[in-house]
């Protein structure tokens, strides 16, 4: 019985959507300028972590994996993010460079979605943003081999410290196994929520030159 309640209770779960319009007309050209448009106004709402954002990779058979991540870095190049290149996503990366982004700011109703190659930053450009990452998660990245087995939580408290000592009073050099990323956008979709799930759906696709843009059903 309350299992079957439960069940009903969830497939209940939903709102309407009403707060705004998007035309083929208001859009912009470019889609990156338009998502810059779309985040800048989910900054200046000061929305929590507007900048996080799901990156869906694939192994070479296929199977899918996703994780949220933070945007570090856009312009007409593509969105920048970090990583260590030994976890499950930089090995999924290394041997399959196609990746997905998603982006949901749900107060405002609207989801961007992104696919495209993705390229691993140089190493200056990575040691740029690793010197200006906060120490404590300087130390975290050299302390965590990310996505291997630990044996407990005292286990990464023990990393932790033997990094924090070994570099006491010294700045913290870029680990050759971390850094970042660049996904060149191919396509992107952006969403905006409309009454009666007739969402606005807008969609981009990369030419030889320029983009192409056309509306989706929702």
């Amino acid at each position: 019985m309350g299992g079957n309640k439960d069940k009903a209770d969830i497939a209940q779960i939903r709102r309407d959507y009403s707060l705004e319009k998007l035309s083929a007309s208001s859009i912009n050209d470019d889609p990156i300028k338009q998502f810059s448009v779309w985040f800048e106004k989910a900054i200046e709402a000061d929305l929590i972590d507007a900048n996080a954002m799901t990156l869906s990779t694939a192994s070479q058979k296929g199977q899918p994996s996703s994780r949220i991540v933070l945007l570090k870095g856009v312009d007409k190049k593509g969105f920048r993010f970090y990583s260590n290149y030994a976890s499950r996503k930089g090995k999924e990366l290394a041997k399959n460079p196609y990746a997905s982004l998603c982006f949901y700011w749900a107060p405002h109703e609207r989801q961007v979605r992104i696919e495209g190659k993705v390229e691993q930053l140089n190493r200056q450009e990575s040691a740029a943003y690793f010197q200006a990452r906060p120490r404590l998660s300087q130390i975290g990245a050299w302390a965590s081999k990310q996505s291997t087995k630990v044996s407990s939580r005292e286990e990464l408290e023990s990393r932790f410290k033997k990094i924090k000592k070994r570099f006491a009073g010294k700045d913290i050099p870029l680990p050759d196994f971390w850094g970042g990323y660049l996904l060149r956008p191919e396509r992107m979709e952006f969403w905006q929520g409309r009454e009666g799930r007739l969402h606005d759906r807008i969609c981009y696709k990369k030419k030889t030159e320029g983009w192409e843009s056309f509306r989706l059903a929702p």
